[in-house]
C-alpha cells in the first residue's frame, strides 16, 4: 500500500524504544511515509539501554533507524530535530494521516494535556489535536500515579487514543519482537493501518 499523507511518529525518551523501530519497520515495509521526531531525551535512553549513539544529524538519523529496522530501502522516512519548531509537522497546514507517539513518556503526556509545546514532537502532537486528527500514544510506565491517571484521561476526553504498552498472550508469543509486535499493531488499528502480521482472535 502507498499513500502520500505521512504518519508522524513520535518518539519520547520512555524506556522501550523496540516499540518505535518495529513500528517503523512495519511502516516502511508497507511503503508508509514517516516524518520521525524523537525528543532531545531519546539520545539518553539509547545510550543507557542499547549503549548505542544516536545521530543528531537528521539525514543521519535516517539512516540510523532504517540500519535499527533492518529496511534500509523501502518507504520514505524523514527525521526532524527536536528543536526544529519550524518544520513542516509543526503547521496544521501540512496534512498528515495523524500521529502516533511510542514509546510515550508520562512526561510528555503531561505536557501534551497541559498544552504545552516546549519541543518539535510536543508541538506536532498539540497541532494534531487542534486538526481534529488522530492522535495515538503508547505510554510506557508503570505503575500509573494519579496524576498520570487523570492526564491520561484528560488526554482521552481530547479524543487521544491510549494504548498501553501492554501485550496479549492468545497469538501465542514465542519471541519478545512477538510481544511487542502485538502492541504495535493495536496501536495501528487506531489508525486503521492494518501492516503487522498478527495473529487475531477469532473466537474460541
Amino acid at each position: 500500500m502507498t499513500t502520500e499523507k505521512p504518519l508522524i511518529l513520535g518518539i519520547s525518551g520512555a524506556s522501550g524504544l523496540i516499540y518505535a523501530v518495529r513500528t517503523i519497520k512495519f511502516l516502511l515495509e508497507a511503503n508508509y511515509i514517516i516524518d520521525v521526531v524523537a525528543s532531545k531525551a531519546v539520545y539518553m535512553v539509547w545510550q543507557a539501554e542499547q549503549n548505542v549513539r544516536m545521530p543528531a544529524e537528521p539525514d543521519l538519523q535516517e539512516q540510523f533507524w532504517r540500519e535499527q529496522a533492518g529496511v534500509p530501502q523501502l518507504g520514505k522516512l524523514r527525521c526532524h530535530r527536536w528543536s526544529d519548531v519550524g518544520a513542516s509537522i509543526a503547521s496544521g497546514s501540512f496534512r498528515t494521516l495523524g500521529m502516533v507517539i511510542i514509546p510515550c513518556s508520562m512526561s510528555t503526556v503531561a505536557k501534551i494535556a497541559a498544552g504545552l509545546s516546549s519541543d518539535l514532537m510536543e508541538r506536532a502532537a498539540d497541532v494534531q489535536l487542534k486538526e481534529s486528527r488522530p492522535l495515538v500514544i503508547v505510554p510506557r510506565e508503570t505503575p500509573f500515579s494519579l496524576i498520570h491517571l487523570r492526564n491520561l484521561t484528560q488526554l482521552a476526553e481530547a479524543g487521544v487514543k491510549i494504548v498501553p504498552a501492554i501485550p496479549a498472550w492468545y497469538h501465542d508469543p514465542k519471541t519478545i519482537e512477538d510481544l511487542v509486535d502485538f502492541v504495535v499493531a493495536r496501536t495501528l488499528d487506531q489508525l486503521d493501518l492494518d501492516c503487522v502480521p498478527l495473529k487475531r482472535w477469532e473466537g474460541q
